[in-house]
């Protein structure tokens, strides 16, 4: 597979000609890799890419897969920035997450990766889950504030269908998520937070300034980018393309010297509706400026129509610039998101 994704990374060289600025292993465990394996990855990619000289290098991680002799060679190779899925600093969630690290690992790595000299971190916790109550959150949420983690991504637990948590459901040996829960430990997160000096800057998304994660940012604004792997998108401005997501299939096309993907343009009406998507889930909202100089002004005059009810209902906060949603908005980012989206002429 690795090999496959070399080869990959130079048949798409010429898919973007700018300079890039972020580069983000993730997609899966690129943690798992060994030395020889990432640095072969790595070296291809600078190989078929011009790569800024500051840009941010992201390697998503598991705290079990985590020691300092991978940390040295991550540093050494020039990663700069971790994403560590610690979920929970609980035992108990942990367990029931089916989650193959514990609490002490976690704490360890983060103390490890400090020592290398690892400052740009993200952590990712789960709320919402049927073994966390409202005070055991705020016990996840208060550690990662005292270790002083400078980017957190929050998400509520989801159940994707045919999954083993959707079986244990579905066989009642588990509950499932409560909604009301869900928004309440939502609300409680934005609140300390915001306390503790974080930007609540993407809807699922908190960092101390100047720690954004600019790969993540770089999506929202609706910038270019290649997707390199099965399964992976690219966006070149105006058209869509994603990669096989078989492995098999991947591994085959790749071997043929061709790729397999599929590709997709998009009409002015869905990079309108992709950019209320995205836009709308960060701080900064949507642009009247930006709307009117990409799609034309009946746009922005549709759209500031369409927003009249979520104003009443204090849901969508509104100036001479643009829209963002409050904080009882962001509890229905995406049903709002929907209900403002143009329909095709």
């Amino acid at each position: 597979m690795i090999d496959a994704i070399c080869a990959e990374t130079v048949m798409r060289k010429d898919y973007v000609s700018e300079t890039i600025n972020t580069i983000y292993f993730g997609g899966g465990t690129p943690s798992i890799c060994s030395n020889e394996q990432l640095s072969g990855l790595f070296n291809s990619i600078k190989a078929s890419f011009t790569i800024n000289q500051r840009a941010e290098i992201t390697l998503e991680a598991n705290p079990d897969d985590i020691t300092m002799e991978k940390l040295l060679f991550w540093k050494s190779i020039g990663i700069n920035r971790l994403s560590i899925g610690i979920q929970s600093f609980r035992d108990e969630d942990l367990r029931w997450m089916n989650r193959a690290h514990n609490t002490n690992q976690a704490l360890n790595c983060i103390e490890m990766a400090r020592n290398v000299g690892f400052e740009n971190m993200s952590i990712d916790l789960i709320y919402g889950t049927p073994t966390l109550t409202d005070e055991q959150w705020e016990q996840n949420v208060k550690q990662a504030i005292y270790l002083q983690i400078p980017h957190l991504s929050c998400y509520a637990l989801t159940v994707e269908s045919r999954t083993a948590l959707d079986k244990m459901i579905q066989l009642k040996k588990t509950e499932e998520p409560d909604p009301e829960k869900q928004a309440r430990h939502f609300e409680l997160l934005m609140k300390w937070t915001e306390e503790a000096g974080y930007e609540h800057y993407e809807i699922s998304n908190f960092a101390k300034k100047e720690y954004r994660s600019q790969h993540n940012s770089s999506y929202w604004q609706g910038e270019k980018y290649v997707g390199l792997g099965p399964s992976a998108h690219s966006f070149d401005g105006y058209s869509r393309q994603w990669n096989v997501a078989n492995n098999a299939l991947y591994l085959q096309s790749i071997t043929a010297n061709e790729l397999y993907f599929e590709r997709e343009e998009l009409t002015p009406t869905q990079t309108l509706n992709e950019y209320i998507m995205t836009g709308l889930r960060t701080m900064e909202g949507l642009s009247y400026k930006q709307i009117e100089n990409k799609w034309g002004r009946e746009k922005t005059l549709s759209l500031q129509n369409s927003i009249k009810e979520y104003k009443i209902q204090g849901h969508i906060l509104e100036d001479a610039t643009g829209i963002k949603l409050s904080k009882s908005g962001k509890l229905l980012a995406d049903g709002i998101a929907a209900d403002l989206f143009f329909s095709e002429q």
